[in-house]
Order: C-alpha cells, then structure tokens, then sequence
C-alpha cells in the first residue's frame, strides 16, 4: 500500500484503519489530521474573497481572488513564502495550499477575512442580509 486516505466515519472505518496500521511494513509513516474544511466553510471564503476583490484596492492595485487568498492565508500564518525565479526577473510563491486547512483553522481564516473587511468598508453579502 503506497498511500491511502480514510475519512473515520464508522466504527467499521476505524476497525479497517487498525487493521491495516498492524499489517504495514516497519517504517510506514502514519498521518492523522482533523478534519478538512467543510463546503460551506468553503463556498463563504470564495464568497468572502470575491466581495473583497470586487471592493477594494490593496496599496492601488486591484488584485483578484487568487491574490487575496494568499494575502489573508499569510495572515494566518500559513502561506507565503517566495525565493526569487529562476530566471531572476520576478518571484516564486512556496506557499501550502489552503485546501489542508482544518475546519477551526478555515473558521479562523474566515474571521480574518471579516476583521479586515470590517476594518476597510467592505459589504459582505451575508452582512447585508442580517442587517435587512
């Protein structure tokens, strides 16, 4: 077995994870993690990034959602790291992938993002419908 993943939904889940944990070569690296993100963690963020991006200039440049999300992932500390290009004219981001992100992380993320547009005007969707 080169690589498996398991979501430990059942009780029958976890009876096969042990088994296979007892039959692994010596060596073997075992990884568990929380759980990911959920879907509506997910569609708020791209949601959340999209209003930030339609709204606001960050130091006069317009940036898309894909910028934002590294903007604000490096607000939690988890991404951008950058060395310079290979051909020394630009730079390289080294940074994770917010798809690892667990579901108090990706909450954490998301409050952020709120703090911030709070801080600088933005009007979030589900804001306008509370307030309605």
């Amino acid at each position: 077995m080169s690589r498996v993943a398991v979501t430990l939904r059942t009780t029958a889940d976890r009876q096969k994870v042990c088994k296979w944990v007892m039959n692994v070569d010596a060596g073997t690296r075992v990884e568990l993690k929380e759980a990911k993100r959920t879907d509506d963690q997910n569609s708020k963020f791209w949601a959340m990034l999209t209003e930030v991006s339609q709204q606001l200039l960050w130091h006069g440049q317009k940036l898309n959602t894909e910028d934002w999300k590294l903007v604000f992932l490096d607000a939690l500390k988890r991404e951008l790291r950058i060395v310079p290009n290979i051909t020394g004219n630009g730079f390289v981001n080294l940074g994770r992938s917010s798809s690892d992100l667990t579901k108090a992380e990706f909450s954490d993320l998301i409050e952020i993002i709120h703090a911030f547009g709070a801080e600088h005007g933005v009007q979030f969707q589900d804001d306008r419908e509370v307030a309605a």
